[in-house]
């Protein structure tokens, strides 16, 4: 399957699919086991498009549970060379809102456990991860924002990535809060890194589903039924933006996120 399939993929919640011209569902064989679920091919425009829903078909994975490296590497052997990943973040920043729209440029790893390499043998290798995000798919979004209505986006945001599937405690999170952290999220790592090392441009996009326990004035427990409930407010406005955002992605990549890569772990 190398070569063929598409060149742009989304990784996120389900539905995404449903803008997709003639899609078809191939579920694709990789070195590290199955990804979460069948890999949705189709036309978005002009552009081939792959979706891979993060959780599962059935949001049955947890953040813990997903097979990062299974998924980042189906999606190379499909042809994929730009992912973008949507995700849901809790916000630490009182100026950050349910609702908003975050184009995450930096992130922190907390996460502990996770496969997060392809660099197990037998040369060794050492990626350049300095900015995690590729510059030119987060302008992207940015651009495709002002086309959206009612869309509120913050230009650059710094994640701090936990192991989940717990919420963070009060302390920690004021901790992240005074470290100078955004967000918080449970998948942005190491998905963003994996995409690096196989040479593919990552760009995150981050919908704000709460604040999180830290924030001044939002003490409230963060719960999994008011993150849904935003969730399913914004979900079309999400779609709308990616969409938007992937027609207006470039031909040719104008970034270095593949040469950063490491060059002998790309799929053939």
């Amino acid at each position: 399957m190398a070569g063929a399939g598409a060149e742009i993929a989304v990784i996120g919640g389900s539905g995404f699919y449903e803008f997709l011209s003639d899609p078809v569902a191939v579920s694709p064989d990789t070195p590290y086991g199955a990804p979460s679920g069948p890999i949705t091919l189709g036309t978005l425009g002009e552009r081939r498009v792959a979706f891979l829903p993060r959780h599962g078909p059935a949001h049955e994975l947890a953040p813990h549970q997903v097979n990062y490296r299974a998924n980042l590497w189906a999606l190379r052997q499909l042809g994929v060379s730009r992912v973008f990943g949507p995700c849901a973040v809790g916000s630490l920043r009182d100026d950050v809102h349910p609702g908003d729209f975050v184009v995450l440029d930096q992130l922190v790893d907390r996460t502990w456990g996770r496969p997060d390499t392809f660099v197990d043998g037998p040369v060794v290798e050492h990626v350049s991860f300095a900015d995690p995000y590729c510059a030119e798919l987060g302008s992207v979004l940015v651009a495709a924002a002002t086309e959206t209505p009612d869309t509120v986006l913050h230009p650059s945001g710094t994640a701090v990535v936990i192991p989940g599937p717990r919420f963070a405690t009060r302390a920690e999170s004021t901790g992240y809060r005074a470290a100078g952290f955004d967000v918080i999220n449970m998948t942005q790592y190491p998905e963003a890194y994996l995409a690096r090392e196989l040479g593919c441009c990552y760009g995150g996009l981050a919908l704000v589903t709460d604040y999180d326990t830290g924030v001044p004035g939002h003490e409230a427990p963060v719960t999994m039924e008011a993150v849904f409930a935003v969730l399913a407010a914004n979900v079309e406005r999400a779609r709308e933006l990616l969409a938007r955002a992937i027609a207006l992605v470039p031909e040719r990549p104008g970034c270095a996120c593949a040469t950063s890569g490491a060059a002998q772990l790309r799929v053939r």
